[in-house]
């Protein structure tokens, strides 16, 4: 995206909440009211919820509705700074440094402050989001409850100041404040210093109208009443005493997945035997999809009045 055509921030929640629908993203308005404070404080947004209940998808909506660029850290055990921030080219830089000896009577000194230039120097998600041009990019650091505790102690600096320290440079402060999100599946506590840098919000499944608005959008081919019923379904799934049963509930992209399954299957009624056959839509652990017996989707298909 061209960072020089950028969109202003919404002016107003509601106004927040319109733009993100125009590009398929439905916030109740909570959520919009955490995004609109996030922009207009300049503040870091911590999302935290069950996977699939549209957290990683905001920062790609919100990069469309600002027309910003969107720049992606996906966190994972192990993850280091180097591969969050920068690191050199090391195969350039001995280049240089032989080219240099070659050449005879080179100021070592000076040979080392070259290989240090900025030509040499790879830039990460960090970097760049920082480096990025105004107004800015929208930066994602995903799932960071999947980092070690060090990779947190670290990404302090970047969350409270905007800024980061590389030692054969300085410090490198935004050159336009990045919008951060960060996302949590919450499979560990994240530390305190984290969370007190970051505006946070708690991203739960949707309740029933906006789980149906979404599948409106996200499959256009799906009819009214097919709509409804995905909708209800998955709701019911997820509600007790049901969800006991499963080890994860369906998040927001398994309901449009298996809105198109049906979709493609010229499903006109969703009945147990549907149920049974696309299961594997719905659910991605073998013990889940056995616990959907077909009894249970029977009373799960049951008119709304029969359960009162």
């Amino acid at each position: 995206m061209n960072s020089l055509n950028a969109a202003p921030v919404p002016a107003s929640i509601d106004a927040l909440v319109q733009a993100l629908q125009s590009v398929g993203y439905f916030a109740d308005r909570r959520l919009a009211t955490a995004v609109f404070l996030a922009l207009k404080l300049q503040r870091p947004l911590l999302l935290e919820g069950e996977p699939g209940v549209g957290k990683t998808a905001l920062a790609k909506a919100l990069s469309e509705v600002l027309s910003r660029s969107l720049i992606r850290l996906q966190c994972y055990d192990g993850l280091e700074q180097r591969e969050a921030l920068y690191e050199w080219n090391y195969a350039a830089q001995l280049l240089h440094m032989r080219a240099a000896e070659g050449q005879g009577g080179a100021d070592m000194a000076q040979v080392e402050r070259e290989v240090y230039q900025d030509r040499y120097l790879i830039r990460r998600p960090l970097l760049q989001a920082l480096q990025a041009p105004a107004p800015g990019a929208v930066l994602l650091i995903d799932e960071v409850d999947r980092a070690d505790e060090p990779f947190e102690a670290f990404l302090l600096e970047y969350l409270g100041e905007y800024q980061v320290s590389i030692p054969e440079i300085g410090t490198v402060r935004a050159t336009a404040t990045p919008v951060t999100i960060l996302t949590s599946n919450r499979t560990r506590d994240l530390h305190d210093a984290v969370k007190r840098r970051c505006l946070y919000h708690w991203l739960d499944y949707p309740e029933r109208e906006r789980e149906l608005a979404i599948v409106r959008a996200q499959v256009p081919g799906a009819s009214e009443a097919l709509a409804v019923q995905v909708a209800e379904f998955v709701g019911r799934l997820r509600s007790q005493p049901f969800a006991n049963a499963f080890q994860r509930a369906p998040g927001i992209a398994e309901s449009v997945e298996w809105a198109k399954a049906l979709v493609a299957l010229d499903t006109l009624v969703v009945d147990p035997e549907v149920v049974s056959d696309t299961a594997g839509i719905l659910f991605k652990q073998r013990e889940d999809v056995a616990a959907l017996t077909r009894d249970m989707a029977v009373q799960l298909l049951q008119p709304a009045d029969a359960d009162a």
